[in-house]
């Protein structure tokens, strides 16, 4: 029996992409105005951001030991291999919780074919990883290597961002509220990246458009074999600088794929409208 691939909300792919590799997903929660709501099927990132835009300030939380335990219980009874590709632990405790269900769910049915594996990825890095598992998987690979492919992608997967606004990162923990009031002044624009499945800054920078060409410049600087990578772009409901990027890094790169998607609401409830991430591999295209 083939194997499947298990993601969650928070690697932002497209209900069309869950579909054309038979991708799995597992909504974790949006908390807003006092009540909870599945990510990416009960609100849209459309309705996140405008919220903030009003100064409203969503939480998200992971998804529940229960369902976690009712998925895989479902696949071990069905004898199908399954691997769960999840959302950074470094970001959210939804990969501890399914490791537990795991373990758990194994005591019940030993020889049970599941496999729950940490990106340390965010986001369409996140996405691009369960993507090429995916891929693979219709290909009729076995489990072991999906998952060898999977932790290539994800151990190579670099993450170049930055934020509009860096009140959004403060209220997350992310800089002082000194250094946003200061940033936001001054116009000083973040670019951070994810090291080990953190968020770390690297550098700041005055001026939005000078933003885009340090991004490329730091793809070109970090990248391998860029030509014939898939290479990724997500945004905060802004799709125009979205598509400006993409042009910059098909002028920069000469790649053949760039997928586009919008930030869903897990991540953007933390980064805010106007957030725009690269991702590419800083090893070959496997």
């Amino acid at each position: 029996m083939s194997v499947k691939i298990l993601v969650d909300s928070a690697c932002d792919l497209s209900k069309e992409q869950f579909q054309t590799y038979d991708i799995d997903v597992v909504p974790l929660t949006v908390h807003l105005d006092g009540n909870d709501f599945k990510d990416g099927e009960t609100i849209t990132p459309e309705e996140v951001y405008d919220a903030m835009r009003n100064g409203k300030v969503p939480k998200t939380s992971q998804v529940s030991p229960q369902t976690f335990k009712e998925i895989f219980t479902n696949y071990a009874k069905k004898n199908q291999p399954l691997v769960y590709i999840a959302f950074s632990s470094e970001l959210s405790g939804t990969y501890q919780t399914a490791k537990m269900m795991e373990r758990e769910v194994k005591e019940s049915y030993p020889d049970a074919d599941l496999h729950v594996i940490d990106t340390k990825c965010a986001s369409i890095g996140y996405g691009l990883v369960a993507l090429r598992a995916a891929k693979l998987a219709l290909e009729g690979a076995d489990a072991n290597a999906v998952i060898e492919m999977a932790a290539y992608h994800a151990k190579h997967m670099e993450h170049i961002f930055t934020v509009a606004d860096l009140e959004y990162l403060y209220r997350g923990g992310r800089v002082s509220k000194t250094a946003a009031f200061v940033g936001s002044l001054l116009k000083i624009k973040p670019l951070l990246h994810v090291d080990n499945g953190k968020l770390v800054p690297l550098e700041k920078i005055r001026g939005a458009k000078k933003v885009l060409a340090r991004m490329v410049q730091t793809m070109e600087e970090r990248g391998v074999d860029l030509k014939n990578q898939v290479i990724g772009i997500s945004h905060g409901d802004d799709l125009e600088r979205a598509k400006q990027l993409a042009e910059m890094v098909k002028e920069a790169t000469g790649c053949k794929e760039i997928v586009i998607e919008m930030i869903g609401s897990t991540i953007g409830a933390h980064s805010g409208p106007g957030t725009l991430a690269l991702f590419f591999l800083n090893a070959e295209y496997k």
